[in-house]
């Protein structure tokens, strides 16, 4: 490259160097702007008012030197450095980058394992799982991956079944999980303040130490709160009177946060309220700023961010709002170590931006809880909306009119609802028999769990691949499932054969240092054109 004539090893800003007219060019400014890694010299012709850039260490080769004066100097940028490096530091993983947890296993151990593999933090998407399922992932992880690798796995907020919340931490502790990321909680259970809680011990200086590292999943300020404060004292003691804690974690749990991972989640797949990250992000840090203030626990809380990202371009603005550490969802459910039958994956692979929709979610269906999902090539969401319609509009299934009947019959269950009636209460009598017991008094609690079978089986359809049952696949998604498809196109990930996590993942962090070197380039005055804010995705090492 050109432009220095024997510059200093760290030139000053003010310095004046003598470069040549290729510093001006366009074409200079696009290929430090694709050269994040190598350090970068913005300079000023100030007779003419052109800013200009240098690399350092090049020589000029043109006899038409001019005097420029250094008016910044950008170093070098690395993937590993865009977030908190606490976050890398604590977690012992190379790269401040979450593969996030999908439900029913689409987040794989085979997933985890390679982002684990290629420096990132992986979580099992355990939630909807059977507690021996969910015993037999952490083995085979910590088997796989050895106790100095960094991995999680997945706790999701059961509000109808909380003896599965209870089971779940069982097994996690017992089976030493250290890190658990918890979802769509609403409010603070038991079990969460137990794992959290859990192993607390204080230093030799006082300092209280984390066995368990619980992330938590959030998207409203005032969920966040609980998990930024301190543990509730009436049920840390609860927890201490059931033999679940002893006094001593108690009361370190009063000195610390119960989380120090926050994941603001966005416009995501699944569980979401659809808030927009550059939105809720700032608001989620204010809350944390005044938390931390109030309570004066010393602790280092980061917050990450997921929902939308999808393009280099969204996890270089994550990173930019302050964001420790970035969470993908979507984008990795079309990986092919996704637990997603391969004919999911080939309708991800063609889903537009606005190719989604929400729908009634299977876990919490009774309080209108949605879920976001694919749109394109399923009816699941007009399907289950229908589902949600009759269940508000009637009290039973014997006051449905005989002809919506028929068309659930016929459309949506395909096969007669007492046939789902007995699935259904076969399931619950093997899960939780007070599902039965409840359902014998209450008819619309009866209704609630025959719709909820459809819910619920949609998404194993779509794991299975079923064919029969393809028209209902439920595969949760969110917009930025079309914006990576949009930026892949053309490329070697476009093939849906060839999308690892670690490709995807690596992509998108090289990607965000070009995009965040260009931001920095334009933020220096230099006329950067609007093409360098575009990365293409190639195969990475």
């Amino acid at each position: 490259m050109v432009n220095v004539t024997s510059p200093p090893a760290q030139p000053q800003v003010g310095a004046v160097l003598r470069a040549d007219p290729a510093a001006f060019a366009t074409r200079t400014f696009a290929a430090a702007a694709r050269s994040p890694r190598e350090p970068v010299i913005v300079v000023l012709d100030e007779r003419w008012g052109r800013p200009g850039v240098l690399f350092a260490g090049s020589a000029a080769d043109s006899p038409d030197l001019v005097d420029v004066t250094v008016t910044a100097v950008l170093p070098a940028l690395h993937p590993e450095w865009l977030g908190d490096r606490s976050f890398c530091e604590v977690h012992a993983v190379r790269y401040p980058y979450v593969v996030g947890e999908m439900a029913n296993g689409i987040t794989t151990t085979s997933m985890v394992v390679e982002a684990a593999r290629a420096g990132f933090l992986g979580f099992f998407g355990a939630a909807g799982l059977e507690p021996e399922r969910i015993e037999g992932a952490v083995v085979e992880l910590a088997r796989e991956l050895g106790p100095e690798t960094a991995w999680g796995s997945n706790l999701i907020h059961s509000p109808q079944q909380p003896s599965l919340e209870e089971a779940t931490v069982a097994i996690y502790l017992r089976r030493g999980v250290r890190r658990v990321s918890a979802s769509a909680f609403m409010k603070l259970t038991l079990p969460v303040v137990r794992y959290a809680a859990a192993g607390l011990v204080a230093d030799s200086a006082g300092r209280v130490v984390r066995r368990h590292h619980l992330f938590a999943k959030i998207s409203r300020p005032e969920t966040a709160r609980f998990f930024l404060a301190p543990a509730p004292q009436e049920m840390l003691d609860a927890l201490v009177a059931a033999g679940s804690l002893t006094r001593g974690e108690a009361d370190l749990a009063r000195r610390v946060p119960l989380a120090e991972d926050i994941t603001v989640e966005a416009d995501s797949g699944g569980h979401t309220d659809n808030r927009p990250l550059m939105a809720i992000f700032p608001s989620i840090a204010r809350v944390a700023a005044d938390l931390a203030a109030r309570h004066g626990h010393g602790r280092r809380v980061r917050l990450g961010a997921a929902g939308g990202l999808g393009t280099p371009a969204a996890i270089a603005a994550a990173y930019a709002l302050g964001a420790a550490y970035v969470l993908t969802g979507s984008v990795n459910q079309a990986a092919v170590e996704s637990g997603l039958g391969a004919a999911g994956r080939a309708l991800l692979a063609e889903a537009g931006v606005a190719d989604v929709a929400m729908a009634p979610a299977a876990d919490m269906f009774e309080l209108g809880a949605q879920v976001q999902v694919l749109r394109r090539g399923t009816l699941f969401a007009a399907r289950a909306r229908r589902l949600r319609d009759l269940y508000k509009f009637y009290a039973a299934l014997e006051e449905i009119p005989p002809a919506d009947r028929a068309r659930l019959e016929q459309e949506i269950f395909l096969q007669p609802l007492a046939a789902v009636q007995e699935q259904t209460a076969h399931f619950w009598e093997a899960r939780d028999p007070h599902q039965n017991e409840r359902a014998a008094r209450d008819p619309k609690h009866r209704m609630a769990l025959c719709f909820r079978w459809y819910l619920g089986q949609s998404s194993r359809w779509a794991i299975a691949e079923d064919p029969a049952r393809r028209a209902d696949y439920q595969i949760w998604c969110g917009p930025a499932m079309g914006a990576f498809n949009d930026w892949v196109r053309g490329s070697f990930l476009e093939d849906p054969a060839r999308r690892t996590v670690a490709q995807i993942g690596r992509n998108l962090l090289e990607g965000a240092i070009a995009v965040s070197r260009a931001q920095q380039l334009r933020a220096c005055g230099v006329p950067v054109p609007a093409a360098a804010f575009d990365v293409a995705p190639r195969p990475l090492a």
